[in-house]
């Protein structure tokens, strides 16, 4: 009576594994504990009492009127922000509705390389020809670094022929490594003379890109805050975005039955974090992750200078042991990391670390260090890109075009008909419309032995009759 079928959907619901484990992926709430008080409430209730439509008083993210409305407003103004919309699929969504009302079709926007493919989806909804810009790069981790000043100067010279009409920024990474977004957005504002908007992908941040002066900002609050999967802001200001633009983007890419849940989600996670009740969270949270930081280095542990506290990344290359190849083993022994890489293994400690964390934790990396370490592993080599490039071919057309199926070897002068995405989810070392030279196929037959079981031997590329040569500039 009522059972749910015997699927491994339902039952993985119904016991998502890891009781007795120690859960260090996202979401950032821990299975529940770090979630706002406000949503732990209101999941507390009758099942399906939240799950509402847009009715009248309670209205939706792009309502003028309602209570969505007014949480929208509460939330912008203690942000500091001017407005702010929420999003109820995730970041993702966000940033291509930030993208789209940035650039008209035919424009040319700068994005970094270590973008998420959510950006070039938006690419090819708009019809907007993406500028790469390349990035400074740690040859111990194989991790792309943020930009510094002078390097962002140096993309900007050499773009500006190409008139981009804005620039997206990624800060924190994944990993928690932050730049100097004060100088940098001051640095593109001034750009050219009267400057380009700046659009900040801060799905690993708090959104302290406004106080930096960004235009637009979007957040995830299932990685940096207490909110659910998917739930999500787009906070703005400033003149030079319309906010008429940001709700037509939102209108076309949003859906028209947005679930009330995660709407109250993301007002919950943003209210909460702003409170002095969720800043003491934070603050017990990273006094615990600054003393296992602590007793991990005074063990002699790799970890990985960054900005964020409550990303703890091991730089598993000195220890002789690929992340991933440290992730497989922690994870046979209920340590579930959240991203595991060729040369690093990032732990989400999250707003409410799980009981005995310190102990746990250290012991299993004294544990995988005797038993999987050796000699450093050699230094990551970057990939052989120009400093700003754009595809030859259209985004959207080579991504619609036939295609053909050929060993990295054969691929040499092919343009890429689908963009090569191992984990990290999303960050593509390979982009369609880009054509591949020989230094490229080799990176890239590099990197398919550093990333086991995830990039195949062969690539799709556009299949004889489309398109010329990858620019760089």
């Amino acid at each position: 009576m009522g059972e749910l079928p015997e699927w491994s959907l339902f039952r993985l619901l119904r016991d998502p594994g890891g009781r007795g484990g120690l859960d260090l992926h996202l979401p950032a709430h821990g299975r529940g504990r770090g979630l706002a008080p406000a949503l732990r409430a209101l999941l507390r209730r009758p099942p399906g009492s939240w799950d509402l439509p847009e009715l009248p008083a309670f209205g939706g993210p792009l309502e003028p009127e309602g209570a969505v409305a007014e949480a929208q407003a509460a939330c912008a103004a203690l942000l500091g922000a001017e407005r702010c919309w929420f999003g109820v699929n995730g970041a993702s969504g966000l940033l291509q509705a930030a993208l789209l009302a940035l650039a008209p079709p035919g424009a040319r926007v700068l994005l970094p390389r270590n973008l998420h493919r959510s950006l070039l989806h938006a690419c090819v909804l708009g019809g907007i020809e993406p500028l790469l810009f390349d990035l400074p790069f740690d040859p111990l981790t194989g991790l792309w670094l943020p930009p510094t000043a002078a390097h962002l100067e140096r993309v900007l010279a050499a773009a500006a022929p190409h008139h981009p009409v804005a620039v997206v920024l990624l800060d924190p990474t994944y990993q928690g490594l932050a730049a100097d977004l004060p100088t940098l957005v001051a640095l593109i504002h001034a750009h050219g003379g009267s400057g380009l908007p700046v659009l900040v992908d801060q799905a690993h941040g708090d959104g302290a890109a406004l106080a930096a002066g960004a235009d637009l900002v979007v957040l995830s609050l299932q990685k940096g805050g207490g909110g659910l999967a998917q739930s999500a802001a787009l906070l703005v200001q400033g003149s030079r975005i319309e906010p008429a633009r940001l709700a037509r983007s939102l209108l076309w890419l949003q859906t028209s039955s947005p679930s009330a849940l995660l709407l109250a989600s993301s007002a919950a996670a943003l209210a909460h974090g702003c409170s002095d009740a969720g800043m003491r969270q934070r603050r017990r949270a990273v006094g615990r992750a600054t003393r296992l930081r602590q007793r991990l280095e005074g063990l002699g542990f790799p970890l990985v200078a960054n900005h964020d506290p409550l990303r703890l990344v091991l730089a598993t290359g000195p220890l002789g042991i690929r992340g991933t190849e440290a992730d497989g083993w922690l994870l046979e022994r209920g340590v579930v990391a959240e991203l595991p890489e060729p040369g690093a293994l990032t732990f989400c400690l999250g707003l409410a670390p799980p009981a005995a964390l310190e102990r746990r934790l250290t012991q299993s990396l004294l544990d995988l260090r005797q038993n999987l370490g050796g000699p450093p592993l050699p230094p990551f080599a970057p990939p052989p890109l120009p400093l700003v490039a754009s595809p030859e071919l259209a985004v959207g057309l080579a991504w619609r075009s036939q295609v053909q199926e050929v060993p990295l070897a054969q691929a040499i002068g092919r343009i890429a008909a689908e963009p090569l995405c191992p984990y990290p989810p999303g960050i593509p070392l390979l982009i369609p419309g880009e054509r591949i030279d020989a230094p490229r196929a080799a990176w890239l037959e590099g990197q398919r032995a550093l990333w086991p079981g995830q990039i195949a031997d062969t690539v799709k590329v556009v299949a004889p009759a489309a398109g010329p040569g990858m620019s760089g500039r």
